[in-house]
């Protein structure tokens, strides 16, 4: 019984620090959670799997709650996201099943590295300038805001944002984590949404994605109850308090910091890879 409390009590403390990430970066709670979870916890991976998804999943649903509340979701483009992620998911599962890990850890990791290293680029760096452009500005993103706060559904911005979810749902399949750090960089390139937004959308979309996984894991008896709801009230309430703190500090410094981040995630990947 006291182990059990023990447990608990640390597993609503590991929660906390895949709520304050969620928070303050919008993504990196799946790629986080599982490891503390198993080195921590000495979980099985089988038992860590779906209580780090359902964590993640509360608390960015959490999160989207609070973001549709101050209207800073865009929640066609989550749900189309969403949708499509979920779509691409069992066929990244498949090609997992297929393919050597050690090629798709190294591929992950390259991907992962070029993504820390482009949000560390300054907007015309990220973007590029193109000739045709006026006066040597950078193209504008295929999906714009309009004058009333909402989205500009032309084709091209479906296609980059159904693109988006596709690539989420593939590497997530693959690699079991992919969701916030494939969508919040790419909505930072194809969007002209504040970080706030875009924070919030991966936050909706993370939710989406993580429902099927939990209720699969919930109805064949794999989900742990007992370790997942602290682990997840530990998360949700650290989300609050991020998301206060993140008010609070400069866009650039968040930006930076989903950078780093990410970065220090390819290091450990292929860390993984290669070992």
């Amino acid at each position: 019984m006291v182990m059990s409390l023990l447990d608990a009590g640390l597993g609503a403390g590991l929660g906390a620090i895949v709520g304050l990430i969620l928070a303050l970066t919008g993504a990196g709670g799946g790629i986080l959670a599982i490891p503390l979870l198993v080195w921590v916890l000495h979980l099985p991976l089988q038992t860590a799997a779906p209580i780090g998804l359902a964590a993640v999943g509360l608390a960015s649903a959490m999160g989207a709650a609070v973001g549709l509340r101050q209207g800073v979701v865009r929640y066609r483009a989550a749900a189309l996201i969403g949708v499509t992620g979920m779509l691409f998911a069992p066929l990244g599962v498949t090609l997992a099943q297929r393919l050597p890990a050690q090629p798709l850890l190294l591929v992950f990791a390259a991907v992962m590295a070029w993504v820390g290293w482009r949000s560390l680029q300054p907007p015309k760096a990220e973007q590029g300038v193109s000739a045709d452009a006026p006066s040597g500005q950078p193209p504008p993103p295929p999906c714009l805001v309009k004058a009333d706060g909402r989205l500009d559904w032309t084709t091209p911005c479906a296609r980059a944002l159904a693109t988006t979810g596709a690539m989420s749902g593939l590497l997530s399949g693959l690699i079991g984590v992919g969701g916030g750090f494939v969508i919040v960089p790419a909505l930072n390139h194809r969007t002209d949404l504040d970080l706030r937004q875009v924070q919030a959308t991966s936050l909706a979309v993370i939710a989406l994605v993580s429902l099927s996984g939990v209720a699969s894991a919930a109805w064949h008896g794999a989900l742990d109850w007992a370790l997942a709801l602290p682990f997840a009230l530990g998360a949700m309430l650290a989300l609050l308090a991020g998301q206060r703190l993140a008010l609070q500090l400069p866009a650039a410094r968040l930006k930076q910091g989903f950078a780093w981040l990410t970065l220090a995630v390819a290091a450990s990947l292929l860390f993984k890879a290669l070992n």
